[in-house]
């Protein structure tokens, strides 16, 4: 039996596979995405900024006839295209519940107390400066950490950084999205429509009588999530993102081919194909085209549906969606009267609360629980891994400006918390990567 040529065309030489290695970095979507910041603030401070704010604000209508919402586009990103993030947020949340670093109480104990505490004294320290008034609704803005932001940071040191600090970081920073997602859905949620809300309630029933069924076809699941569910919160004045998570947990997270029953029959089929009778050509021939075709089949069948859609959305969130967001809401026109108020309220309670108050809940909660014997550091922790990854629990990047721009209308304050966002990130950053730099890379169990 003859093989074929491997010999790789220029193209994928030098085009194709480089870029596959690019995009397989888990620092990619991090740089990507401070890229997208760094251009919006780039054109919002530029003879350009009057065209780049008012290309946010075109008006966009999504439906058939008279049967649809008129919106800006501004507001579709944020609502339809961030639907899309948590929608991913809720697949891992749900496949960490299921499989993953929470579904072990004394391993989950950790990072949930170091979340709570995260998101718990940030809040206080930004009452504290905002005590009364419109500006005081800004108190869950600081709450939030930027998952890809903060392990792209941990990412840039490579080795240096061990794996449980890194699973530590990824688990207390899912246990905060699902804290934002509460806080949205209970604090930052407008008038309710009680008959929409009625309608999410019967298509959210329908998801989950599918999933009770054994339906696994994730087409349907998407049909009825994003055309039923997501619409109908959309019009009851529930956060339309609260549906997507809602959808995603709605997925079947069990296989229907175990991988002990996979490794035979894939080593059954593989030996079946290398028998096959070869072409002799680049085509392969019915017999051996069958045999993929089983492969597939089978893999199929050992994958859950869950976990194919987390796998074949996360580019799409990485790469387009986190991008797009950021490039259309880290623009900040910085004026005269911007600086001036820079020493006001919302700045300072923002710019503390994510700086100083997730370094103090994270870090605290974390010594008390250790202190108190509930707790032990991951295996390969040190005490400046934890202290590095309290900093980092800081950056607030993506899910603070959208807080933000759900928590205020008036756009002088819309500024004053995004330059907080910002300003608190980037030295989040910088001083969470320095102090994990420090730290040894094998540092002993503390």
């Amino acid at each position: 039996m003859t093989g074929r040529p491997s010999t790789l065309t220029p193209v994928e030489r030098w085009v194709i596979h480089p870029m596959k290695r690019f995009l397989g970095r888990s620092t990619t979507s991090g740089l990507l995405l401070f890229g997208s910041a760094a251009m919006a603030m780039v054109l919002a401070n530029s003879s350009w900024k009057d065209a780049y704010h008012h290309f946010w604000e075109m008006p966009v209508y999504v439906g058939i006839g008279d049967a649809g919402l008129h919106k800006s586009l501004h507001h579709w990103i944020n609502d339809g295209l961030m639907a899309i993030f948590f929608f991913v947020v809720g697949l891992e949340l749900k496949r960490e519940l299921v499989a993953g670093e929470l579904r072990n109480p004394r391993k989950a104990l950790l990072p949930l107390a170091a979340a709570a505490g995260g998101m718990l004294v940030p809040a206080l320290l930004y009452k504290l400066f905002n005590p009364s008034g419109p500006e005081a609704a800004g108190w869950g803005i600081p709450m939030a950490t930027d998952i890809a932001f903060a392990l792209g940071v941990l990412y840039l040191l490579g080795d240096r950084v061990p794996l449980s600090l890194k699973v530590f970081l990824t688990a207390l920073a899912i246990a905060d999205d699902l804290g934002a997602v509460l806080v949205i859905a209970f604090f930052y949620t407008s008038e309710i429509h009680a008959g929409s809300l009625l309608a999410g309630g019967l298509f959210l029933a329908v998801l989950i009588t599918a999933n009770r069924m054994g339906v696994r076809n994730t087409v349907f699941y998407g049909i009825v999530g994003i055309g039923g569910l997501w619409m109908a919160f959309l019009m009851s004045g529930v956060h339309a993102t609260i549906a997507a998570v809602l959808a995603a947990f709605t997925i079947p997270a069990g296989v229907r081919v175990s991988d002990t029953t996979y490794a035979r029959k894939l080593a059954e089929l593989s030996e079946k194909f290398s028998r096959a009778e070869t072409n002799q050509v680049r085509t392969v021939t019915p017999e051996q085209q069958h045999v993929i075709q089983e492969v597939r089949d089978l893999s199929e069948k050992a994958l859950t549906p869950l976990q194919r859609l987390e796998h074949a959305m996360h580019p799409l969130v990485a790469f387009v969606i986190m991008p797009i967001f950021a490039f259309s809401n880290a623009g900040v026109s910085i004026s005269p009267e911007a600086l001036g108020q820079i020493g006001g309220g919302v700045t300072v309670g923002i710019f503390t609360g994510l700086l100083i108050g997730k370094f103090a809940g994270v870090a605290g909660t974390s010594w008390l629980m250790i202190h108190l014997g509930w707790c032990t550091l991951p295996q390969g922790m040190g005490k400046r891994h934890l202290l590095g990854a309290s900093l980092l629990a800081g950056i607030g990047f993506t899910m603070s400006l959208f807080v933000a721009d759900l928590a205020f209308d008036d756009t002088t304050t819309l500024v004053q918390a995004k330059i907080g966002i910002l300003a608190a990130s980037v030295f989040a950053s910088i001083g969470g990567y320095l102090i994990v730099r420090s730290a040894h890379p094998s540092a002993p169990q503390s």
